[in-house]
């Protein structure tokens, strides 16, 4: 796998820009973790949620959190991110909305779109709701199979076509490729356009939690660069954003299967509060990347003067990374791809990419 010199150009001007960021590391995207509980049962859920788990947090503990960062925050440069579990599964989740919208924060969420009824979608605008991301991971069948509900695919499918007829919101479709829904992704293509989608994200899944020994999951290396190769296609053909989430440096497919280079901002502009009120960066880094609770600790005094083993990435150069010839613009890749135990990268793109023949 070889870099084209204007790749790496840009990657080398994007190296300079990420670590102006590190230094600077404002804080502009911040997850909520409202609820672990859930009204599906996922096949590749990492975090193993339930219909029965911990309480959810009260939503005053997390407005206290947001009143001791508004001295410190730009408005138009932030956004609160509700997610759960399924936050949906809040009755109060419309007056979680009001109180962040009062303190002039945007505020979005993902959902899996079971319970969005009309005129629970509404009340959510009303509330303030202004970006959207909603799954839809194959074609009813398989779909319904992969989130383990036969209502599954329809409704949200219902609420897909309510966000994308929605004026001024943000919004984008989420669909994590699995071996049975591969060959389906451009008859997925053709249902988003028809409904009027314009932003669409592919992602693969990292085999942990329910998917870690799940056949379904465990794609070869050719159906791995399929993957890439199939969302590089659609953007030759400018018919949606389509992009590859944010996880792993992919190569020679840096811009070409996403709009931008590579960048963990984990600890860098993302920071989230969760459940238990542990205070960490993206919501999928526990264990070991906690930074402090919020029960017990300064948000702000955490955001500032924590966050190390995400800004300062040399103790990852080790295993494989230590003498990979993309470690100047890969840095280690995504932190939860990387073993609990020895730290070191145990799902590399690259590797699958190139082993493909790519």
């Amino acid at each position: 796998m070889q870099l084209s010199l204007k790749k790496k150009l840009a990657l080398e001007a994007y190296r300079l820009y990420r670590h102006n960021e590190i230094k600077a590391h404002p804080l502009t995207y911040f997850f909520w973790e409202c609820t672990l509980r859930c009204n599906l049962h996922c096949l590749h859920c990492g975090s193993d949620c339930v219909k029965d788990a911990i309480p959810d947090m009260p939503r005053e503990d997390f407005m206290a959190v947001l009143d001791k960062l508004t001295p410190h925050i730009d408005p138009k440069h932030f956004i609160v991110v509700i997610t759960g579990g399924e936050p949906l599964m809040r009755p109060d989740l419309e007056e979680c909305g009001q109180e962040i919208k009062k303190r002039g924060y945007p505020w979005g969420m993902v959902t899996n779109g079971l319970a969005m009824t009309p005129e629970r979608y509404t009340r959510l605008l009303n509330a303030g709701l202004r970006s959207l991301t909603i799954s839809l991971d194959g074609l009813e069948a398989s779909h319904n199979h992969f989130r383990g509900d036969p209502h599954s695919f329809e409704r949200a499918l219902r609420a897909i076509d309510m966000a994308a007829h929605t004026q001024g919101l943000t919004f984008d479709v989420m669909t994590c490729v699995n071996r049975e829904n591969l060959k389906e992704l451009p008859k997925i293509l053709d249902m988003l356009l028809k409904i009027g989608v314009k932003r669409w994200r592919v992602a693969t899944v990292f085999p942990k939690g329910r998917a870690k020994d799940n056949p379904l999951f465990q794609l070869t290396n050719q159906e791995f660069r399929q993957v890439f190769d199939f969302i590089r296609e659609v953007k030759s053909m400018n018919v949606i954003n389509v992009n590859y989430g944010c996880e792993g440096f992919l190569g020679s497919y840096e811009k070409d299967a996403r709009n931008y280079p590579f960048f963990c901002r984990a600890g860098v502009n993302v920071s989230s509060v969760l459940c238990d009120g542990s205070i960490s960066a993206c919501p999928s880094l526990r264990g070991d990347y906690i930074q402090g609770n919020i029960y017990k600790d300064d948000i702000w005094d955490v955001w500032q003067n924590r966050y190390q083993v995400m800004r300062d990435r040399s103790w990852a150069k080790i295993g494989d990374c230590k003498t990979c010839k993309y470690w100047r613009y890969c840095e280690g890749s995504s932190l939860h791809l990387r073993d609990e135990k020895t730290k070191e990268l145990a799902y590399c793109h690259v590797q699958r990419l190139e082993a493909a023949g790519a």
